[in-house]
């Protein structure tokens, strides 16, 4: 299908559209998160920077995404109106656009913050493009591949500021990655046949339901403990670990209630959009309960 000529501010549009806004953003929230949350200092310049260049980053790897699964993103409701499936770009377009996205932000990254958190950038962008795009047409597994890049934002925000690996920022990036797999799995419930229609693997597709919501729960039992941990670090306060208990214990409930009433879609989706909420309230109270350190 060839693109169609549009007006610049169309195709604006469309470039932005190709870094998945709504993801990116949720990516910055919990980088910054790891950036406030970290001890030492840290100047607004060098923050925004940072922030800026985990972006685009960011933007690069879904920019990179929407160029592989131009196609399988044509079965799908959620995806199919997107520049490249609905013919609206030339896909080299998208490519070189993610290229240059990549060439500027990841040396942004080591200038504004400092190597290691470049090294990880690097990481996340080639894990999620490389490995986590090709896998989900292949194995259920690409969503623990997935989770992986998923999770460094906050250990990005953390090592800005160390600029080193310790106890602090992983135990953000647990909290991250564990927190991503009952949110990717209800989404591969309620959307099973739209994965189904786009040949995309999905823990629902390949072990049925019933699997699928035991193991939200299994999940879910592994991810309240891992929140507990920034109480345990001192990172944040007493307040943050009584938020972090009643979230949890609602999240788990939902996600018990679920498997044990053998619940479909609604559930799903209510468990979905329950885990967008859990994860801004969560780091949320961290970073007004913070307790400074350094």
């Amino acid at each position: 299908m060839s693109a169609r000529a549009l007006p610049m501010s169309s195709t604006a549009s469309d470039l932005i559209s190709l870094t998945k806004p709504r993801l990116s953003s949720l990516v910055l929230i919990t980088a910054a998160g790891g950036m406030f949350l970290a001890p030492g200092h840290f100047t607004p310049v060098r923050a925004l920077i940072t922030l800026l260049a985990t972006a685009g980053t960011v933007g690069a790897a879904n920019a990179f995404n929407c160029y592989l699964e131009r196609h399988s993103d044509q079965f799908m409701a959620r995806t199919r109106n997107r520049p490249l499936p609905a013919g609206r770009m030339d896909p080299n377009t998208a490519l070189w656009f993610g290229l240059s996205l990549a060439a500027v932000s990841l040396p942004a990254l080591v200038m504004g913050a400092n190597l290691l958190t470049g090294v990880l950038g690097l990481i996340a962008l080639l894990s999620y493009v490389l490995a986590y795009t090709p896998l989900k047409a292949r194995t259920s597994a690409a969503m623990l591949v997935g989770a992986i890049p998923g999770a460094l934002p906050p250990l990005m925000g953390w090592t800005a500021v160390t600029d080193r690996l310790d106890a602090g920022g992983f135990a953000l990036f647990a909290i991250m990655f564990l927190w991503q797999m009952p949110h990717f799995i209800a989404i591969a419930l309620f959307r099973k046949d739209e994965y189904a229609a786009a040949g995309l693997k999905s823990v629902p597709l390949e072990r049925g339901d019933e699997s699928s919501r035991a193991q939200v729960v299994l999940y879910l039992v592994a991810l309240v403990p891992m929140t507990l941990l920034p109480f345990q670090l001192h990172i944040a306060g007493t307040w943050y670990l009584a938020a972090a208990v009643v979230l949890g214990l609602g999240f788990l409930g939902l996600g018990a209630w679920g498997f044990f009433k053998h619940l479909g879609k609604p559930w799903a989706r209510q468990t979905f959009l329950f885990s967008l909420v859990y994860l801004t309230g969560l780091f949320a109270v961290m970073a007004l309960d913070r307790i400074p350190r350094g």
